[in-house]
């Protein structure tokens, strides 16, 4: 496919429009005097980051979870904050985090937190008041703690432990994790997938949840209970899943928990099922769902306990088809789907606390906004505009925000009784200060069949009219994303734009908050929808943007992403004068054997495997392509990606190498398909600018 793009006829349909002033819905961040130093990786990697914040039971207070970075030690610790939930408060950090802290969460009272630490040398769950000064252990299990809720009622707690199923006790787990001292072999024998899942070998564990009985002054009594005694699966799942995986009700009595059967069909099924169970007494699991054969997850109880919501798919197998909120009347079973008009994928949902209602964020048009449903209408009305919600809370009449965008990592903003947001922390306000971030802007165009595709440019620092400038195109992963106007600590373009590029980003068929048509339009094609759309884009961006050296640009992707390297090196190598790979899929038939959640290369391949319909898998198989790439690459591939195998980027590094073309390889033996590290993030950064460097160079003409 080296199909070229008439420019003037791009110029003839595009259109763009900035980053605009907002209205009431508006979450804007604090303005300051630009700066003027680049920032680099380092400055990246260093910055400090709030997450999982929660708003206490009368919405007076905040608590929050910071990271910071030891970059000497390259490590990083986490402590909880406190910031009373009113604009202008003062931040303060708990001296109960000391030293480490996460998973911070009010008691239904409001006078206790509860917390995950390490510092008993296992991960375990503590409390501290509000004032934060000391804490005390409250778990003392043998294993770790993963995750936990409190009851509402305050008697119950429900923490989720890595335990062998066919345990009766947590001493069984214990003592079958332990290595015989006078065994040699190293050996272990799998009789089904998975074998490896994301990073992790499997060691024959399942994450479980446990009721443990709480005192009136929030101790342990008793031992202990297995709530899902036997059950072959995982709640959380594995590897992300958290806390919004079960629930409690509000009186206390029933856990709700979202999890799969493995069997043996678990690497190519996602059927995921809440199932429900009671916590006052032994009794058997309730499937709530088992007409749905797709995924189910994220319950969520109504205040008064009456109704259950989730997000549901419909379609089997597909891991990015659209998350629909379906709503259950507990007493009655009636069920339905209460946003079936909103072509948009829910995250995550919370309730009103009239029960009338739901708050949700969802990917919306190159954001992440968060809305609100009204129950019984259905309508749906956009809180937020522009920027990236990360996270929500309410409790009461207050609601707060993580939010961030291109130019600003995330901070807390909070909003008021007429809708207005106010910025409630500047975590690294004295560190950013002395930065210069480049301006960003969206622009659409016509690409494949017609149809309007949105992508960004981001100015290069110290931009001066008039001159053009190198320009690193990136392609996101997926490839159901999105390059939107959000914060990245991986993938971050003011990285590229402080060493004088322009960046191009463009969100092809296939790309998320878009509609769910616009998002399957991938599946089957990925190869030449989202190739037309970037071509298309590409062409378009240069007509919007003069600045733009077209003569003068290096084409980079990662996972999904760096399938569509190898695929332009193979396709559509002309505009090109290097490119860089992290982590793609250059064999798409052995990808199809070799990835450990078969559901995904199944569907994205007709539903079928590779010895069954192999002419799918060769169709856009970059492998068969190489014969043609003639363009310096740089190859990144890391030992632990499991998701997409080491041997891809080794294969396509061979190729390279024998066809004698400038290439480089740069592995991580400790990084999965993330780069995570600190220190290993400013050599990815180091090396892929070096890279661009060497080939398109850093000034402009």
């Amino acid at each position: 496919m080296t199909s070229h793009i008439s420019l003037a006829r791009i110029g003839a349909v595009v259109s763009a429009f900035a980053l605009t002033t907002f209205g009431a819905a508006s979450v804007t961040a604090a303005q300051s005097a630009p700066g003027t130093e680049a920032f680099t990786a380092r400055d990246m990697v260093k910055l400090e980051r709030i997450s999982d914040a929660h708003v206490s039971p009368d919405g007076s207070l905040i608590v929050y979870d910071q990271r910071s970075v030891d970059f000497a030690a390259n490590a990083s610790h986490h402590a909880l904050w406190l910031v009373e939930a009113k604009p202008g408060a003062t931040p303060h950090r708990l001296a109960a985090s000391d030293p480490d802290a996460t998973h911070p969460r009010w008691s239904a009272d409001g006078k206790a937190l509860y917390f995950l630490s390490n510092r008993s040398g296992s991960a375990q769950v503590w409390r501290t008041d509000v004032s934060g000064a000391t804490a005390v252990q409250v778990t003392k299990l043998p294993l770790d703690v993963a995750e936990f809720r409190l009851a509402p009622d305050m008697k119950t707690l429900v923490v989720a432990l890595a335990v062998r199923p066919d345990c009766p006790d947590l001493a069984c787990t214990v003592a079958a994790a332990k290595k015989p001292a006078d065994q040699k072999a190293s050996g272990v024998v799998y009789d089904h997938l998975f074998v490896r899942h994301w990073d992790s070998w499997a060691d024959g564990t399942r994450n479980h949840l446990f009721a443990l009985a709480l005192t009136t002054s929030g101790e342990v009594d008793g031992t202990p209970r297995d709530l899902m005694p036997g059950f072959d699966g995982d709640s959380p799942g594995k590897p992300f899943g958290g806390d919004a995986d079960f629930v409690i009700s509000p009186d206390g009595a029933t856990l709700v928990f979202s999890a799969r059967l493995a069997g043996r069909t678990e690497p190519w099924s996602t059927n995921f099922d809440l199932y429900s169970t009671s916590l006052r007494a032994p009794g058997p699991l309730t499937n709530l769902t088992a007409a749905n054969l797709a995924e189910d997850i994220a319950p969520s109880f109504s205040p008064d306990g009456g109704k259950l919501a989730w997000l549901a798919m419909k379609r089997p197998t597909f891991e990015a088809d659209r998350l629909g909120i379906m709503v259950r009347d507990l007493k009655s079973g009636d069920t339905r789907e209460v946003d079936a008009n909103f072509d948009r994928s829910a995250e995550k949902i919370a309730w009103d606390a009239d029960g009338k209602g739901l708050l949700l964020t969802t990917e919306d048009v190159g954001q992440v906004r968060l809305f609100h449903l009204d129950l019984a209408s259905g309508a749906t009305k956009a809180l937020t505009d522009q920027g990236h919600v990360a996270d929500f809370d309410r409790a009461g009449k207050t609601l707060v925000i993580a939010k961030d965008d291109l130019q600003h990592p995330d901070d807390l903003y909070l909003r008021d009784a007429k809708g207005l947001w106010t910025q409630l922390t500047f975590v690294n306000a004295d560190t950013l200060k002395p930065l210069a971030f480049s301006a960003a802007e969206q622009f659409t165009f016509q690409g494949w069949n017609g149809e309007t595709v949105h992508g960004y440019v981001v100015k290069p620092k110290d931009f001066q009219a008039g001159k053009r400038y190198p320009t690193a195109f990136l392609i996101h992963g997926g490839p159901q994303g999105s390059f939107g106007n959000s914060w990245s600590y991986r993938w971050n373009p003011q990285t590229y734009a402080s060493r004088g590029y322009a960046v191009v980003m463009i969100d092809f068929h296939g790309s998320t908050g878009y509609g769910q048509a616009f998002t399957d339009a991938i599946s089957g094609h990925w190869g030449d929808r989202p190739l037309e759309d970037l071509q298309k884009g590409w062409a378009a961006a240069q007509v919007r943007y003069p600045f733009i050296d077209a003569d003068r640009a290096c084409a980079l992707g990662a996972s999904y992403g760096g399938f569509m390297i190898y695929w332009i090196a193979g396709n559509w190598s002309k505009p090109w004068k290097c490119l860089v790979d992290h982590d793609g899929v250059f064999d798409n038939r052995m990808m199809g054997y070799s990835t450990e959640e078969l559901w995904f290369s199944e569907w994205e391949n007709g539903h079928a495997t590779p010895w069954a319909d192999p002419a799918a898998y060769e169709r856009f198989n970059p492998i068969t392509h190489v014969a043609d790439w003639d363009k310096p690459m740089l190859v990144i591939h890391s030992a632990k990606d499991y998701r997409i195998p080491l041997e891809q980027g080794l294969a396509a590094f061979t190729a390279l190498q024998r066809k004698g073309i400038e290439s480089r390889f740069l592995t991580f033996p400790d990084e999965n398909h993330w780069v995570l590290k600190p220190q290993n993030s400013v050599i990815w950064h180091d090396t892929v600018e070096g890279w661009l460097a060497k080939w398109i160079g850093t000034e402009p003409h």
